[in-house]
């Protein structure tokens, strides 16, 4: 991959960026989204919305298990791709700092398919460290993520994420796993990185929160409403047809939505971003740093 005078891949570098809402269900498919966006040709809105799919259907099934296997093929078989998962890809420094962001998936491994005893370990022993339930990554106090990396609302994400997809692909040789792997970067094919919709969202000074409806239901009055003012958003950086919009404002989870924010995310906030900052900080290179 070609690099900027800095040492770094450049946004246009890539030929595509694909945002991933991703879960961590037992049907993960259900409710996993993926986004593919592209460079629009002249001037003005400088995405084109390429593909929004439902991943239960763009893999033939909803389970968690064949969900993951078919995202990695995908994402092992890309080139040019840059990858915005809506999942945390590390953790806070917890325990110890000889803990790298290598050593969780095996740690996860230990605890089987149990994503929520793992999670209240974690919290048992962050009060027994640090006197607190909740600890943060500094990179999701500084971007006010709506939830620390092992809370219950999230720990499925982060759980079955880090372990059964991301740390699967961490060996990948042409895959940069990123800020862990800039060191890859040169000779990579694909690169992957964690964004958050919703501090995407915060970020802009757009509104953040009812937007989803919950139960899975049919968005009401105040969901669209308040999925028209991020689609305004939305629609002057990346080109949609209207029926992917209607897919957007229809979906009832907002999970269409928020895979198209990841995907916007990503590619604003690579090519925005002090790569070499990020690179030569050492609590993003342990924790992670947050792409929104």
């Amino acid at each position: 991959m070609s690099e900027n005078g800095d040492g770094f891949p450049t946004i246009d570098d890539f030929a595509e960026v694909i945002g991933v809402d991703f879960s961590g269900a037992r049907l993960a498919g259900q409710n996993m989204w993926l986004a593919r966006l592209s460079r629009n040709g002249g001037d003005g809105v400088p995405w084109r919305l390429e593909e929004l799919s439902r991943a239960g259907k763009r893999y033939g099934t909803d389970e968690r298990p064949v969900v993951f296997d078919s995202l990695i093929r995908e994402i092992a078989g890309s080139r040019r791709v840059l990858w915005g998962l809506d999942c945390p890809l590390g953790f806070p420094v917890l325990f110890d700092e000889s803990t790298t962001w290598r050593d969780w998936p095996a740690r996860m491994a230990e605890w089987g398919d149990d994503a929520a005893a793992f999670g209240r370990d974690c919290a048992e022993r962050a009060k027994a460290e640090h006197g607190r339930m909740h600890v943060r990554r500094r990179t999701d106090t500084e971007l006010k993520t709506p939830f620390d990396v092992y809370h219950y609302r999230i720990i499925y994400q982060t759980f079955f994420g880090i372990r059964d997809v991301v740390g699967r692909l961490s060996d990948e040789k042409k895959t940069a796993i990123i800020p862990f792997q800039y060191r890859r970067l040169a000779g990579a094919e694909r690169v992957i990185v964690e964004v958050c919709p919703s501090s995407y969202l915060k970020r802009h000074g757009l509104p953040h929160q009812n937007y989803k409806q919950p139960g899975g239901k049919e968005p009401d009055d105040k969901r669209r409403a308040t999925r028209r003012t991020i689609l305004r958003h939305v629609t002057d950086f990346v080109e949609t047809s209207a029926y992917r919009r209607k897919v957007m404002m229809e979906n009832g989870g907002g999970d269409a939505l928020d895979a198209v924010l990841a995907a916007l995310s990503t590619a604003e906030r690579w090519a925005a971003v002090d790569h070499d900052a990020v690179r030569r900080d050492d609590a993003y290179r342990c924790e992670g740093f947050i792409f929104s």
